[in-house]
């Protein structure tokens, strides 16, 4: 028996696998408009490695209590370092598609992923997708289109970042489901933070190396320096992201990622309520009517 097979014996819990995903969006698209107030102060490097080390030692702590004091490594230690690799990709070409795409153009080719989990879900986990469940991938898109309404001019080369990105979190979640499902969601943070930090300090290292002349930008500039509101910044940024990376983790072990990437698309309507309390920005009846699709996707999504 396969270990697909083996650990898809064990019961989905779809009531705390939906209620995870939809706190986790919230908590991340939360993080995503902090960054957008603040990407102007910090290199995505400097995000990267400061945020997860205020995260670590919070994720050491619960998991010695969990373990009693006797931290070991997750068994399946290649394929857990692969999902944080994965992920820590995504979150690189997301964030640095931002610089160059409005924040429309995008979340829209991002938001993509759904239907890379619905596919990925289909050709490496072997799930039957019925016509209502495709059907429910497609209408959350449409509603995406509507809230979002990217023009045609804003989409370029830079429109292969956010669509490699949703690829890998698809494919970050597909492990999550087949290899990591037995995987305590505070080690799969952990690992995830840690290769955070070693990525960041490793480009950063490698930033000291380049001329001075080309140490700008969100890639490439020096680390700014940080005051009493920058580390605020960063502690909300790294609550965000403590919730999110458990929150996927469990999510994704609870149920079948197809149904639980369609309530990804929940992560726009949070964007549409933060753009409001933000950016005073009032969603108009399009927009409205893009939110009630998402939400209408998703419950069809349950019943497929």
């Amino acid at each position: 028996m396969s270990q697909v097979s083996r650990e898809d014996q064990r019961g989905d819990n779809m009531p705390l696998a939906v209620s995870v995903i939809i706190l986790t969006v919230l908590a991340l698209s939360l993080g995503d408009a902090l960054i957008k107030m603040t990407s102007g102060n910090f290199v995505i490097w400097q995000i990267f490695v400061i945020r997860s080390l205020i995260v670590i030692p919070i994720l050491i702590v619960v998991l010695a209590a969990k373990m009693r004091g006797k931290l070991r490594l997750p068994e399946a230690m290649g394929w857990v370092t692969l999902r944080s690799l994965m992920l820590v990709g995504m979150w690189v070409c997301y964030y640095l598609s931002l610089t160059e795409l409005t924040l429309s153009a995008a979340a829209a080719a991002y938001y993509t992923l759904p239907i890379f989990i619905t596919l990925f879900s289909s050709v490496f986990i072997g799930h039957r997708i019925s016509r209502q469940g495709w059907a429910a991938v497609f209408i959350g898109f449409l509603g995406v289109l509507l809230i979002l309404r990217p023009e045609a001019g804003d989409f370029n080369a830079y429109t292969i970042l956010p669509l490699v990105s949703a690829m890998l979190y698809a494919g970050a979640m597909i492990l999550t489901r087949t290899r990591c499902r037995q995987q305590d969601p505070t080690m799969l943070s952990l690992v995830l933070n840690i290769c955070f930090v070693v990525v960041g300090g490793l480009a950063a290292a490698t930033i000291l190396l380049l001329p001075e002349t080309a140490r700008q930008g969100f890639l490439l500039a020096p680390w700014a320096g940080m005051g009493p509101s920058e580390w605020l910044s960063m502690s909300l940024l790294a609550m965000s992201i403590l919730v999110g990376s458990v929150g996927a983790a469990i999510a994704y072990q609870n149920a079948p990622p197809a149904t639980i990437g369609a309530f990804d698309f929940a992560y726009v309507g949070f964007a549409v309520l933060w753009g409001l309390v933000f950016f005073v920005e009032v969603p108009d009846l399009v927009s409205t009517l893009g939110t009630l699709l998402i939400v209408g996707a998703g419950i069809l999504s349950l019943r497929q």
